[in-house]
């Protein structure tokens, strides 16, 4: 069995590396919901983005991530996520990334999960997509009201797709 490293140098067994994520378009009801919550602000771009495979560098709020995500599965992915420092950070969107997606996010708990609610801006500014990672593809959940329509499947929701229109 693969193994790899985490954040906190724990070794976890390759299962526990995937990422298990629905997306869903939201209907403009959710405003009033977010409305009372602060945003998380995120500033991403993309060093690769190629089918099957991406990485990222990822500003949230005052801290940056370099994520690495493999498979053409939307529903199920591997995800690989490491703090990096901010000055590292700022310095590879400077040097290597032209197109930068610029969003607000919203986290809203929903018993043991979290729907992760973004708000898009710059060119795709109207655009809101709530997310929510599962702890395994048959879990079940309740769909709020503001959800529309369910977009997992169609790759045009990917960020890495997304970032093209910015």
């Amino acid at each position: 069995m693969r193994r790899g490293i985490n954040l906190l140098n724990k070794i976890e067994t390759k299962e526990l590396l995937k990422e298990i994520e629905r997306k869903f378009k939201v209907n403009a009801s959710v405003s009033a919901i977010i409305a009372k919550i602060n945003p998380i602000e995120i500033q991403q771009a993309y060093l690769l983005n190629s089918e099957g495979l991406s990485v990222r560098i990822r500003m949230k709020d005052d801290k940056a991530y370099l994520t690495i995500k493999g498979g053409t599965n939307p529903l199920v992915r591997d995800e690989f996520e490491y703090e990096i420092p901010t000055l590292e950070a700022n310095e590879m969107l400077e040097n290597y990334c032209k197109q930068r997606l610029i969003k607000k996010r919203y986290c809203l708990k929903q018993g043991e999960l979290t729907w992760e609610i973004d708000v898009f801006e710059g060119n795709l500014s109207g655009l809101i997509i709530a997310e929510i990672e599962l702890p395994s593809i048959e879990a079940t959940f309740e769909l709020p009201q503001w959800i529309e329509e369910e977009v997992t499947m169609d790759p045009n929701y990917l960020n890495a797709n997304l970032i093209l229109r910015c």
